[in-house]
C-alpha cells in the first residue's frame, strides 16, 4: 500500500526553508567580501583566484559524504536536521573569526573553514525538499527555497554598505586591513545564520523511514552498477586528468600551485582503485566505494545536467571572483584596496550583488507558473541566456549605476538556476538516495570552479594584465554553452 505525501501550505513550505535564508547570508558575505578581505590583506588581483581555490575544494569533498550519510541517519532530530544545525553551529564561529583575521594564510584557512561549515549545513537542505514534498509541489518548494537564499543574499551583500551610509560604521580601517563595516557585517551574518537555522531544525518534523517508504512519488531512472565495478570504472578517468594538468603546469610554464589540483585528481583516482580492491579482496564495501558506485549508476537525466551545471557555475565563479576588482577600477578608477575609492567601489558591489539576489528572489514567484507555460528546461535556457547577456555587458558599462541593469539579468539566470535543475533533477532520482544523489550533483557545480580556481589567475597575467574585465566575456560566452547544454534535456524531464 502506497501513499503521497502530504501537501504543505504556505507556513509549512516557509518553514521548510527558512534556514536557507540563513545560510545564504553566510555565502553572501563569503561571495562579496572574500576578494576584498584578501586584497586588504595584500593579494594581488592576479593571485585571487588560487586564494579562492579553497571554497570548491571543501565543496567537492564536503557535499557528497554529508549526503552519504544524512541518507542514512535517523535519530531525535530526524535524518538531515542534525547537519542543518551542526553546519551552522560552525559556520557562526567562522563568520565571527573570518573579519578578524590578520594575516593572509589565516584568512584563507578561515574561508576554508567557513565554506566547509556551510556546505554541511547547505547540501541536506536540497535533498530536505525532495523529502518533505510530493511531486505535484517540488517547483514551488524549489522556488520558495530560491527566493530565501535571495533574500539572504541581499541581508548579507548589503551588511557593510548599510553599516556604513545608515549607522556610521567606518569603511576603512587605518593604516589598511579589514574595514570595521566589513567586520560588524561578518558578525551581525553569524547571528542571523544560526536563528534562521534553529527555526528550520524547531519548526519542522521529518518523515519517518517507514513513512518515507510507504510514498508512492519516487519515479527513478537510475539503474544501479555494482560498486566494485563503477568504482574501478571511474578511477582512470580522474588519473588521466590530474595527469594532463600537471603535464599541461609542466609544459606551458603555467602557475606552480595548479600542481595541487592535478596532484590531487590523482591522489583521488588512486584512492578509487584502492577503494574497489579493498571491495574484491572481500573486506566489505565502504562510504568510498558507495558514493562512487552511486555516482557511476547516476539517472541519464542527471547526466545531462551535469554539464549543464558545469558551464553554468564555471561562468558564476567567474563572476564572484572578478566583480570587485572590475567594479573598483572602470567604475571607481581605484585599484589601491585601501583607499576610500577602492571601499568605496567594493560596497558598491555589494549593492550589485544585493540587486541579482533581489531579482532572483521575486523571480522565484514567476518561475512555477512561467514552467507551467514553457516546461522547466525551455524555462531554463530563458534563464541562462539573460545571464549571458548580463556577463557581456560588463564590458560596455563603466556607469556603476548602469550595471544594476546588467545584475536584472543576471538575477534571473540565479534564480532559474538555483531552482530548475533541482525541481528536474528530483523527480529523476531514487527517494532513498536523494542525499548522496544532491551532494553528488555539487560535484558538477564545484569541478567547473576548482578549474576556473586553477588557471583564471595565469589567463589573466597572460592574456590581458590589468584588465580582468575581459573575464566576464568568458563568462558570457560560457553561460551561452550551458543553455545549449540544456536542448539536450528531455522537455517531458
Amino acid at each position: 500500500m502506497t501513499a503521497q505525501k502530504p501537501r504543505q501550505g504556505f507556513r509549512g513550505l516557509w518553514n521548510i526553508s527558512f534556514g536557507f535564508f540563513g545560510i545564504q547570508i553566510g555565502f553572501a558575505l563569503q561571495n562579496a567580501n572574500v576578494s576584498r578581505i584578501f586584497q586588504s590583506l595584500g593579494t594581488g588581483v592576479d593571485d585571487l583566484a588560487f586564494l579562492w581555490i579553497a571554497a570548491p575544494l571543501t565543496g567537492l569533498l564536503v557535499q557528497p559524504v554529508i549526503g552519504h550519510y544524512s541518507d542514512r541517519t535517523w535519530g531525535r532530530l530526524g535524518r538531515r536536521r542534525p547537519y542543518f544545525l551542526a553546519g551552522a553551529i560552525l559556520a557562526t564561529i567562522a563568520l565571527v573569526a573570518m573579519p578578524n583575521a590578520r594575516v593572509l594564510w589565516a584568512a584563507a584557512i578561515l574561508l576554508w573553514m567557513l565554506d566547509g561549515s556551510l556546505n554541511v549545513a547547505m547540501e541536506p537542505f536540497r535533498a530536505f525538499v525532495g523529502d518533505m514534498l510530493g511531486r505535484s509541489q517540488r517547483t514551488a518548494g524549489y522556488a520558495f527555497q530560491t527566493g530565501f537564499i535571495g533574500a539572504g543574499a541581499v541581508v548579507g551583500s548589503l551588511a557593510p554598505i548599510i553599516l556604513t551610509n545608515v549607522f556610521g560604521v567606518a569603511n576603512t580601517a587605518p593604516g589598511g586591513g579589514i574595514p570595521p563595516s566589513v567586520q560588524y557585517g561578518f558578525y551581525i551574518g553569524a547571528a542571523a545564520l544560526f536563528v534562521a537555522v534553529a527555526w528550520t531544525v524547531s519548526t519542522t518534523r521529518e518523515y519517518s523511514p517507514a513513512q518515507m517508504a510507504a510514498f508512492a512519488d519516487a519515479d527513478p531512472e537510475a539503474v544501479h552498477v555494482p560498486r566494485t565495478a563503477a568504482t574501478a570504472r571511474l578511477a582512470p578517468v580522474w588519473i588521466a586528468l590530474g595527469a594532463a594538468i600537471v603535464a599541461a603546469v609542466s609544459r606551458f610554464g603555467l602557475d606552480k600551485p595548479v600542481y595541487l589540483l592535478g596532484a590531487g585528481l590523482i591522489a583521488f583516482g588512486g584512492a578509487l582503485l584502492a577503494s574497489a580492491a579493498l571491495v574484491r579482496s572481500g573486506r566489505g564495501d565502504n562510504v568510498l566505494s558507495g558514493i562512487v558506485g552511486d555516482l557511476a549508476a547516476m539517472p541519464a537525466t542527471m547526466r545531462r545536467l551535469a554539464l549543464v551545471q558545469v558551464f553554468t557555475w564555471s561562468a558564476l565563479f567567474i563572476m564572484w571572483i572578478y566583480t570587485t576588482p572590475i567594479v573598483t577600477a572602470r567604475a571607481f578608477g581605484a585599484t589601491d584596496a585601501a583607499s576610500a575609492g577602492y571601499n568605496e567601489g567594493a560596497n558598491w558591489v555589494g549593492v550589485l550583488f544585493a540587486v541579482y539576489n533581489g531579482v532572483a528572489t521575486l523571480w522565484a514567484f514567476v518561475l512555477p507558473r512561467l514552467a507551467e507555460r514553457l516546461g522547466r528546461r525551455d524555462t531554463h535556457i530563458v534563464g541562462l541566456v539573460c545571464g549571458a547577456a548580463g556577463f557581456a555587458s560588463f564590458l560596455v558599462v563603466r556607469d556603476p549605476d548602469v550595471l544594476i541593469a546588467s545584475m536584472v539579468l543576471v538575477g534571473i539566470a540565479w534564480s532559474s538556476i538555483l531552482t530548475m535543475p533541482y525541481a528536474i533533477l528530483a523527480g529523476a532520482l531514487p527517494q532513498d538516495k536523494l542525499g548522496v544523489y544532491m551532494g553528488l550533483f555539487n560535484i558538477f557545480i564545484v569541478l567547473p570552479q576548482l578549474v576556473v580556481s586553477s588557471i583564471m589567475g595565469e589567463v589573466v597575467r597572460s592574456f590581458f594584465p590589468g584588465e580582468p574585465v575581459w573575464t566576464m566575456a568568458i563568462a558570457a560566452a560560457v553561460m551561452v554553452l550551458a543553455a545549449a547544454a540544456m536542448l539536450r534535456i528531455d522537455r517531458k524531464a
